[in-house]
């Protein structure tokens, strides 16, 4: 497998991790210190709304918009007294209402319960976080799943010899260590010895005690752990990738990796950098400059052709064109080839944007159906190395693949940007002749309310231009209708379609 290099800018405002493959930018993560993502943090919770028409609840955790938690999402727990804030004794406690049904919104929680509760899902646009009481902490090797019982194995590990040794191995070690939990074996336990894992499960216990020990004491609306931070989470999650060096420009973070490598990821040792050149670290591979294209709609092939990349509430959808690119004698050759290149480029993008959610995207239309399983084919290749979890379906009889990618975090995007205060982030603004027409209709509805010896027209310069120029003709016509002179100010603050219409 390719290594990976690692390139990690530090400053007391900003964490920024970028992973390179082959010298081109795959994936970038981001974490600024005012606002740390929450995904993975847990909370005492208490919850303020029951709502039984979406069989879901509000929860306040401290943020400033409550918190979403789905019947889905609430483990079941015995009916067992509750204290005096209706706290039970912890998600998960097995149970369930022995019907073998789904329990309803209101059986599991009411208005002022307590209940401790793990962030899914960070708050995304005017969304609140998703939670879960299905709660899990992880580990390097392991994933524990408090008052559970069963042992899962990872479905990446493959080989049924490994499956079967590591399966008993920690169901061993979690009848010894911590019985009243069950335990998810990641992907990168497979070669692990049994000290490793060992390790892992003590570890873990002691964790999860600690947490059940400050949600004693906390109060609700309280986070009683944290995930770890970005550049440690990374590695730590860094599973089935093969890094070949990690770069660092802050050498108090430099220290804080090496000390944490040395714990938990001792094959890293060796492999990790302090860089102290002036020349910015992501001006090494022109990480800066690959932020900036990630964030245009248009992306360039190297063919000629392109793609249009547009992201909406409900989903994102990618228009590929083959623009300049009349290379081949066929057109459903050219069409094929395009259509190629562009599904490693789109798989390339869909992790550098960090775009989620459902993903349409519009091939251009083929005929040969071995074409079309090929391209196919080419896209889940492309995706392999994602370790964001997709799923794509076949062309649909318009030719269109739909697609889902697993949405935690923000896109680039919404990371970096906000909308258009011009436009609103429609992407458009009204032409300067729409906003002359407009113009022309408002002073034909204020002539006939009010009287007045002049009109005064305040708009921006190209509407006025326009006016002045283009449109003299009609703006005549107009003057010489209502009877009263027209004067115009340019306002070099107004946006185009902007404008006033005052009576003096």
């Amino acid at each position: 497998m390719t290594g990976t290099e690692i390139l990690m800018n530090v400053t007391p405002q900003e964490s920024r991790v970028a992973l390179v493959d082959n010298g081109v930018l795959t994936e970038l993560h981001l974490e600024r210190t005012r606002r740390r993502g929450i995904v993975g943090n847990i909370y005492k919770g208490r919850v303020v709304r029951v709502l039984p028409g979406m069989d879901a609840a509000f929860v306040d955790i401290g943020l400033d918009r409550t918190a979403f938690l789905h019947a889905s999402d609430v483990a079941p727990v015995e009916r067992e007294e509750l204290d005096g804030h209706g706290s039970a004794n912890g998600p998960g406690n097995g149970g369930g209402n022995g019907s073998g049904r789904a329990e309803t919104i209101r059986e599991l929680l009411r208005e002022g319960q307590d209940v401790l509760v793990q962030v899914i899902k960070d708050p995304l646009g005017t969304k609140g976080a998703r939670l879960t009481t299905y709660i899990t902490v992880p580990s390097r090797h392991l994933v524990l799943m408090p008052n559970q019982s069963n042992v899962g194995v990872s479905t990446r590990i493959e080989d049924e010899g490994s499956r079967s040794r590591l399966r008993e191995k920690v169901e061993a070690l979690r009848n010894e260590i911590a019985p009243q939990h069950g335990f998810i074996v990641r992907t990168a336990a497979e070669l692990v010895d049994d000290e490793a894992l060992e390790n892992d499960t003590a570890f873990l216990k002691k964790v999860w005690d600690s947490i059940q020990m400050a949600a004693a004491e906390a109060s609700a609306g309280e986070e009683v752990y944290a995930d770890l931070p970005l550049v440690l989470r990374i590695l730590r999650d860094m599973v089935g990738v093969e890094i070949e060096r990690i770069r660092i420009d802050s050498r108090e973070t430099y220290q804080k990796v090496c000390e944490f490598v040395a714990q938990y990821l001792p094959e890293l040792v060796g492999r990790i950098e302090h860089y102290p050149g002036e020349r910015p670290i992501f001006d090494l591979f022109n990480v800066e400059e690959e932020i900036q294209r990630a964030l245009e709609r248009k992306v360039e092939l190297k063919s000629g052709g392109y793609l249009i990349f547009d992201q909406t509430e409900a989903m994102t959808t990618v228009d590929i064109n083959t623009g300049g690119f009349v290379g081949h004698r066929k057109l459903e050759e050219t069409i094929f080839k395009t259509n190629l290149e562009a599904a490693q480029a789109i798989g390339r993008q869909l992790r550098l944007r960090n775009l989620g959610g459902i993903i349409i995207i519009d091939f251009i239309d083929m005929q040969d159906d071995e074409h079309k399983r090929q391209v196919i084919r080419a896209l889940e290749k492309a995706l392999e190395r994602d370790h964001v979890k997709t799923q794509i379906c076949d062309v649909s009889p318009l030719g269109l693949v739909e697609m889902t990618r697993k949405r935690t975090r923000e896109s680039l995007e919404h990371q970096l940007c906000e909308p258009c205060p011009t436009c609103a982030g429609r992407g458009y603004l009204k032409s300067a002749e729409t906003v002359c027409y407009e113009l022309f209709r408002e002073i034909l509805r204020e002539v006939r309310q009010y009287d007045a010896r002049e009109l005064r027209v305040l708009a921006s310069q190209n509407v006025i231009d326009l006016l002045l120029d283009e449109e003299s003709a009609s703006l005549a016509e107009l003057q010489s209708f209502v009877g009263i002179p027209i004067r115009f100010q340019v306002e070099t603050l107004y946006t185009q379609e902007q404008f006033d219409v005052v009576f003096v």
